[in-house]
């Protein structure tokens, strides 16, 4: 089996199934992630029905984790409305947040996740349900007019005190997961965010795909926010497009990326995070696979 500091994402099934796949579905997702080898397996919820659907698996998923001898070491609670500036749909987010966090302790895990806060934005729907909010997703988004920045801004401060402090009491870090249209996805972002949360718990998930495409140095990047990195999602990327490439089919560096990684005694989780419909991967199991080599091979055998 794959060692257990290797995960595989959620991005798996998504890439196979569509976003979101069907909850229902989990049990089958952990028999297939299992198949490829990978002993460490990540989940989500993503939004009200479907991490409300999880939540009642929770019980038959922990059952299939025991069969399989799978451990979850992050659990993704994906609920943009929690940066609304609605306080109903916040408190609303509050419990589906809590929600979460069961989750993820119930199947020991050791912390949550979910994108940077979404900026207030409104819409002439629902806040559309994608992974990524790039410029065909906030085509019709606006600002209410009477938005104010800095009354904005400490409310979402407040708020992220609160989600670090309820994920506090399940014993959980809160990674954010930097990704295109949110806040505290770059790395400066974020540590002008952490400077304003000052919570312990708060933690960036590192995702080498989301922050080249952003034109981040990831070694300067890693450098800067490494006290607070112990999951790194790895993929590739050209620097082009938002994508997540099979590893050496992009423009990112490895050598040197990995070289800082070492010399620095990265100890955390890698989260092989390949796939989406914006990536076009033909080999999705070969991609995987491939890349849990790698890791064990430019990471593992040196630590």
């Amino acid at each position: 089996m794959i060692d257990s500091k290797i995960v595989c994402c959620y991005l798996y099934p998504i890439t196979k199934y569509g976003y979101p796949p069907l909850a229902e579905n989990t049990l089958d997702y952990l028999d297939e992630m299992h198949s490829l080898g990978f002993s460490a397996v990540e989940l989500e919820g993503i939004r009200d029905e479907h991490l409300n659907k999880v939540y009642e698996m929770r019980f038959n998923i922990k059952k299939k984790f025991e069969e399989l001898n799978l451990t979850m070491p992050y659990f993704c609670a994906v609920l943009p409305g929690l940066s609304s500036m609605d306080e109903k749909e916040r408190n609303r987010n509050f419990a589906l947040f809590e929600k979460g966090c069961e989750i993820a302790s119930f199947l020991g895990s050791k912390g949550i996740l979910d994108n940077g806060p979404l900026p207030p934005f409104k819409f002439p729907n629902e806040i559309p349900v994608v992974r990524h909010y790039d410029e065909d997703s906030l085509r019709f988004a606006f600002l209410p007019e009477d938005f104010s920045w800095n009354k904005f801004w400490d409310q979402l401060i407040d708020t992220y005190k609160t989600l670090c402090d309820i994920a506090a009491k399940y014993n959980l870090e809160y990674q954010i997961h930097p990704a295109v249209g949110v806040l505290a996805s770059s790395t400066d972002g974020f540590l002008c965010f952490a400077n304003s949360v000052k919570k312990d718990n708060l933690k960036f998930n590192f995702d080498t795909a989301n922050l080249f495409v952003i034109k981040e140095n990831l070694i300067l990047s890693y450098l800067k926010v490494k006290d607070y990195v112990n999951y790194i999602h790895i993929s590739d990327n050209r620097g082009l497009k938002v994508e997540h490439l099979e590893i050496g089919n992009g423009n990112i560096n490895w050598g040197k990326f990995f070289d800082v990684i070492n010399k620095n005694n990265f100890n955390g989780y890698f989260g092989i995070d390949i796939g989406g419909a914006e990536s076009g991967v033909k080999k999705l199991n070969v991609a995987y696979i491939s890349a849990a080599k790698f890791l064990e091979e430019k990471w593992l055998k040196l630590n």
